[in-house]
């Protein structure tokens, strides 16, 4: 059975400052889109540690959950829903996204190393069980929205996958995409294929290439140099298509110290299928 999407932004928070700041980008996201947020708490074995230090029960995050929904209705005018549900980070999270029928999610993370839930190996072990895209967010500050996102292409696998959501992404952010690829005669195919669908969508683009050593390192310094938004990247699916890998290439993205923004696709069909017509 395909899940049905219903324009929600997703974004799970332990109450730790950068899942505040992946709070407000999900918000200024839900903003432009005109989606619903919904935020999420997972009561889990530190929660409840937490709560039990604090000599409070559930009710409390509740509590909290329902103050920060009024007051970004409130301040930001965006309709809000609330969560907070028993389990752990690795499968709530997912199971939460595809009950509700999240468009996108978006994960904050103090980066490789850090002392919250949502850090480090967590995150990653969420972006690859989510069924919808993951944007990792950390502590950098969400400014005008995505006006430059770097696509990077190093296989031809999924190309469609990879150019739906860029030229969604493109489309309602007016951004523009720089299509970043390692010089081999074999990505023409998939190149060809993304750039003659951003010309049939009005979508601005560039390309660059460059050689495959320490394409991560090059990806983010083009990324910084050109002063982007955000990172487009996509997991490796195995042939059931029910597990998914980050490369160790993905994961220096993912956490690059410039903390641009990185996106994460999960090649599953009804993600793109129900977003975009065929």
């Amino acid at each position: 059975m395909e899940a049905k999407m219903n324009n929600i932004i997703l974004v799970p928070t332990d109450f730790s400052e950068v899942t505040e700041n992946a709070m407000k980008q999900g918000i200024a996201a839900a903003k432009y889109l005109n989606y619903k947020l919904a935020l999420l708490h997972v009561i889990d074995k530190n929660t409840k540690t937490q709560l039990k230090k604090e000599h409070e029960d559930a009710k409390a995050i509740d509590q909290k959950l329902e103050t920060i929904a009024q007051h970004v209705k409130a301040e930001y005018g965006i309709e809000v829903d609330t969560y907070a549900e028993e389990g752990d980070i690795f499968t709530t999270i997912s199971e939460v996204a595809k009950d509700i029928g999240a468009n996108l999610m978006y994960l904050g993370t103090h980066g490789k190393v850090g002392l919250q839930k949502v850090t480090g190996s967590f995150a990653l072990k969420v972006v690859v069980s989510s069924p919808v895209p993951v944007v990792v967010v950390q502590k950098r500050p969400f400014t005008e929205g995505y006006k430059k996102i770097v696509l990077p292409i190093t296989s031809d696998a999924g190309p469609w996958e990879k150019t739906k959501w860029a030229t969604f992404i493109a489309k309602n952010f007016d951004a523009e995409i720089h299509v970043y690829q390692i010089n081999n005669p074999e990505l023409t195919e998939a190149v060809t294929i993304i750039t003659n669908h951003f010309d049939k969508e009005g979508v601005k683009y560039t390309i660059t290439k460059t050689d495959g050593k320490d394409f991560s390192k090059k990806t983010i310094d083009y990324a910084t140099a050109t002063v982007s938004d955000m990172i487009l990247i996509m997991t490796n699916p195995d042939k059931s298509f029910t597990k998914f890998i980050l490369g160790s290439y993905d994961e220096e993205m993912i956490f690059n110290t410039s903390q641009i923004p990185v996106m994460c696709i999960n090649p599953r069909k009804y993600n793109w299928e129900k977003i975009f017509k065929l």
